[in-house]
């Protein structure tokens, strides 16, 4: 099992290390200014965009996970952030064109930034991991699918509310945050 985890672990640093900084960077500031941020992805994929949006949620952000029954409209100064290893989901793909035609920014966090998605995407952030399609040009790895890509986007997107955190601080710290956690549980 170490040798498992050790192989994950270095598979991880490898992909992460050839992740364009000014890209998060840029995806970071759109955050930023956007009026709302609207995530959707499928799949694990789409399980990395609801973690994603609670930790913006946290953070102070307006956020909402597109399929779920409290989303509302999307509007032209909102931002769309899907997420897709192949950046051809054909949900997706139509979540992009609607939001294109609405005025609205989208952005795309993916393995291939020549994708149909990615033509519709102001923002990218490429991450070159393995997908489920195990493409010549994707990396070795031993996970299954496209857990390479899902767990990088994870990582990738995590380290992007540190950015926030770090750079726009504001009156957010641990405690503001925690008060935001739910309750419920």
């Amino acid at each position: 099992m170490k040798e498992i985890l050790n192989t994950v672990a270095g598979e991880m640093q490898e992909v992460l290390s050839q992740v364009n900084e000014n890209q998060t960077v840029e995806l970071a500031e759109k955050i930023q200014t956007a009026n709302r941020i609207f995530i959707a992805g499928t799949g694990r994929s789409g399980l990395a965009g609801k973690m994603f949006a609670m930790r913006l949620m946290h953070s102070g952000y307006q956020v909402y996970v597109v399929g779920e029954t409290i989303t509302p409209s999307l509007e032209s100064d909102d931002l769309l952030l899907l997420i897709s290893g192949s950046g051809g989901t054909a949900s997706l793909l139509n979540y992009a064109k609607k939001a294109k035609d609405i005025g609205a920014s989208v952005a795309l966090v993916t393995t291939n930034p020549q994708s149909a998605i990615g033509a519709f995407s102001s923002q990218l952030v490429r991450i070159p991991a393995a997908t489920k399609k195990r493409l010549e040009t994707e990396p070795a790895t031993i996970q299954p699918l496209g857990s390479q890509f899902d767990q990088s986007a994870h990582l990738v997107l995590d380290s992007i509310v540190v950015y926030l955190l770090r750079t726009y601080p504001g009156n957010r710290n641990e405690e503001s945050l925690n008060q935001k956690h739910t309750n419920l549980e």
